[in-house]
This record gives C-alpha cells, structure tokens and sequence, in this order.
C-alpha cells in the first residue's frame, strides 16, 4: 500500500504530472529540480528513489526521462514505436540498403506516450551516432522520434537519404537555387551539398529522447 506523500514528494509528482500533460513526455530530474525548487540533483534523485520504492512512479534506468507515474496518476495512454535503426549526426556514414527505414516486424520497440506522436502516423525512432546537432540538443546515443514524410520545410530536421552515396545523415534542410544544403547544428562542422536528384527525404524529427547522463 502506498504511504502518505511529504509536502515535497507530492510537488515533486504533482509537477511530473503537470509536466506531462503539458509537454506529452516526462521530465529530467533538472527540470524537476527547477520547476519544484530543490536545492541539488541528487537530492531529486533521492526523493524520485522514495516515490519509486513506494510505488508511485517507474523509472527507466536506460533514459534521463524515463520516469512513468503509477496507479490514478498515470493518465497519459502510450504508444509503441519501433526502432529501426542508426542514423548518422555527424559525416555520413554507409547504411546497408533503403530496408535500414522499413519498420519490419521484430524491430525493438520505444514506448512513449501518446501525446508525443499527437495521433501522427507512421512514426518510427532512429539511435543518433554521432554529434553534428548538438546545438539542436541532439547528442550521440540520443533517439529521435521520426514522421515518414518525403518533403520538409526549410529549417526542419530531417533523416536525408544520399542515394549515390547510399548514405544516411540526419540535418537541417535548406533548399537553395540549384542544391541542397543539409546543415549540422555544430559550429565546428561543414555543411553538405546536394544535388536535389540525388537528395530523398526520408522523415523529419518531431522529438528527442534524451539519454541518462546526457545533459538537460
């Protein structure tokens, strides 16, 4: 049976709760530092440590918002995404052939909830290698919830299929006259250049799943 929350446990649920409703994924131990005003990380860690051991909340050792709230407070439905594969964040890099995108049965499945899709379809997650969008608060080893579509707007992020180089990257897209610029998020970093024939879209990046002990 669960215990009575303390003034700061029940804050602390209060403001994952109100976190999730918002945004439609949970929140990093910072945020909730933040948002509830403690003093140190660790001593979130402590509290969300309690709340774990007397069943009111999950958590997912494996990303830094994988925290899940339990019984009348878990409200938010889920869905299950299937990961189906590794996309570049840095120089592109060979992927075996165009099935790396087909979400085929038996691929490893993310569970997220479901006001992150927000009823969209065909949504799968790519693992990032590399670490060309840091600036876009993408980092090696995060997962990116991807829409299939064929065409973005200028600006958007994008899983950029390089059909003679039978290569995958994931950029920014600027159409110019002429090319196609696939830009990182990383000063230090060059951008790409395209013929447009040569350019496939294969999906745009509508969330980021930030791994544990990535920055928040």
């Amino acid at each position: 049976m669960k215990s009575q929350l303390s003034a700061k446990r029940k804050r602390i649920v209060d403001f994952i709760r109100q976190f999730m409703e918002a945004k439609g994924y949970p929140p990093t131990v910072r945020d909730i530092q933040g948002g509830c005003g403690i003093s140190s990380t660790s001593v979130v860690d402590y509290h969300l440590k309690v709340l774990e051991k007397e069943g009111h909340i999950r958590r997912d050792a494996e990303v830094s918002r994988g925290i899940e709230l339990l019984g009348r407070a878990s409200s938010l439905p889920k869905v299950q995404v299937p990961i189906i594969g590794q996309i570049a964040a840095g120089e592109p890099v060979p992927v075996p052939d165009s099935e790396t995108w087909d979400a085929a049965a038996g691929a490893d499945l993310l569970e997220v909830t479901a006001d992150l899709t927000r009823g969209r379809q065909d949504i799968y997650a790519l693992k990032v290698k590399g670490m060309s969008m840091v600036d876009a608060l993408i980092n090696d080893g995060d997962i990116v919830l991807m829409q299939y579509v064929n065409t973005v707007d200028n600006g958007e992020m994008a899983a950029v299929w390089l059909k003679a180089e039978k290569e995958a990257t994931l950029k920014k897209v600027y159409i110019e006259p002429g090319r196609v610029r696939l830009q990182p998020a990383n000063s230090r970093m060059q951008p790409i250049y395209a013929e447009p024939e040569n350019v496939e879209i294969q999906g745009k990046v509508i969330a980021v799943i930030r791994q544990l002990g990535k920055p928040a």
